[in-house]
């Protein structure tokens, strides 16, 4: 007789059968003797992104227990809920409406004055430019990563067409008319005006060292085949004034302010609650990040 192993079932050592509960366990989250529970972490987990299922799982653990010591606190100091609706109409949760409000009572953020605002332009002054604009042309000649035979035609067009325009410059247009394979041909490979990231790396590369009328010297390679570059001009970012960006600078300090004003307060509040299974910080709340 033939004895089938049933092999589904762990084994001790002895040979023992260890039962194994199907079902995935309780977290065995609390705060305060309020159960964080399995069912509501997985339902939260959709509304974080992190690069494993284990991060995610523990970001929406960590919002759902700050949520909790944030009602309770609402709870305690009798915050009553005004819901307030979005430009779309939608409601405001209850819950959601009395953390809110519990945040504007408990939490005080100061204005940022003038000086404090002169200060931060002062030290940052490379992110208050408007940025270098590129009018600039070009010819692609297609060819896709996965077909170098194409490739290898169109790099072989691309200087044909680069010594051609070297011998008489006028002719830009008309070769991207009649060999550019991008939509831009018909209007003579114009390309407008471009700023940073509006294109692929590669592209750009050349591009921001070309001076003004000049074009690539050897074609350019990017996922999409090869190009012929010309740049007709460069207009120069220029620093902006403060008065034109005092008001953005003032909403961003006063917001960073708020950020760490909510993290301490929760961090206050942590330390004094009961939280077991899940250790949380001021900085770890949706509300900070």
């Amino acid at each position: 007789m033939t004895t089938l192993i049933d092999n589904s079932m762990p084994k001790m050592a002895n040979g023992e059968t260890v039962k194994v509960d199907p079902k995935p366990k309780s977290p065995e989250i609390y705060v305060n003797g309020v159960e964080i529970t399995l069912e509501a972490i997985q339902q939260e987990v959709q509304n974080h992104e992190a690069e494993n299922p284990k991060d995610a799982y523990l970001d929406a653990a960590r919002a759902l227990v700050i949520r909790e010591l944030l009602l309770q606190k609402a709870n305690a100091l009798a915050v009553e809920a005004e819901p307030l609706n979005d430009d779309q109409g939608r409601r405001e949760t209850d819950d959601d409406a009395k953390v809110r409000q519990l945040l504007d009572q408990e939490v005080d953020v100061p204005r940022a004055g003038e000086e404090e605002c002169q200060r931060y332009f002062d030290q940052h002054q490379e992110k208050f430019s408007s940025e270098t604009i590129y009018e600039t042309r070009h010819i692609l000649l297609a060819g896709a990563l996965e077909d170098p035979v194409a490739r290898r035609k169109g790099m072989v067009k691309a200087q044909q067409i680069i010594d051609a325009v070297q011998k008489d410059p006028k002719r830009f247009g008309e070769f991207a008319r009649e060999f550019s394979q991008c939509p831009s041909a018909k209007e003579g490979g114009n390309l407008g005006q471009l700023t940073k990231g509006q294109t692929v790396p590669e592209f750009e590369t050349v591009l921001f060292e070309l001076e003004e009328g000049q074009m690539s010297p050897t074609p350019v390679p990017t996922p999409f085949g090869y190009h012929v570059i010309q740049l007709d001009r460069k207009i120069e970012g220029r620093q902006l004034p403060f008065d034109h960006v005092k008001t953005k600078i003032a909403a961003f300090l006063e917001a960073s302010s708020w950020s760490r004003a909510v993290a301490q307060y929760i961090g206050i509040l942590a330390g004094e609650a009961e939280i077991k299974g899940i250790q949380i910080d001021g900085a770890d709340s949706p509300l900070v990040q």
